[in-house]
């Protein structure tokens, strides 16, 4: 009677396996955190981007204005930086500041591993024409905490006519 062969790995087969697949993560690993921290840095541009919109065109709405502004718990303008979080109300009286009665639109938290610039301009508020009310350029900067060779600062410049642009750069 012939004799089944035996199915499996031997163990020499094994060990060759799991090496070269140690060698292959060594090799991916730097490349996937690369990636993970552009993916960090573009959710939260896009999400800054979206609350910009949100409130030039919710001050168009209203026609009294509206604004974003740094908050680390969305209930007060207290960030120090942008990376903190922000939030967006309808500035119902048109005083271009978050009042505690006013309504929060959104409110966008911090996420690790991202920084920015000291929100000097606490305060980004758009008039009932959907213009900025500050009379000086405004700029918000977003980065990774390690940025490596990749450029990854977005920077946002909001116009007069309360138009958003953006721009990569590297890090600083």
């Amino acid at each position: 009677m012939p004799r089944a062969n035996d199915a499996g790995f031997t163990l020499l087969e094994l060990m060759v396996t799991v090496a070269v697949l140690a060698i292959l993560a060594a090799i991916a690993l730097p490349n996937f955190q690369g990636v993970l921290r552009a993916n960090r840095v573009a959710t939260a541009s896009n999400d800054l981007l979206a609350a910009l919109s949100l409130a030039r065109s919710e001050a168009i709405k209203n026609t009294h204005g509206a604004g974003v502004c740094a908050s680390t718990a969305g209930t007060a303008c207290d960030g120090a930086t942008w990376a903190e979080g922000w939030l967006v109300w309808a500035d119902t009286n048109g005083n271009q500041l978050f009042d505690g009665s006013e309504t929060v639109l959104k409110y966008t938290q911090a996420r690790t591993g991202l920084l920015g610039n000291a929100a000097d301009d606490k305060i980004i508020a758009f008039d009932g024409r959907g213009r900025r009310r500050a009379a000086a350029a405004q700029q918000i900067h977003l980065y990774t905490d390690k940025c490596g060779s990749q450029p990854l600062q977005n920077n946002f410049q909001i116009g007069p006519t309360g138009q958003v642009t953006t721009q990569e750069e590297a890090c600083p």
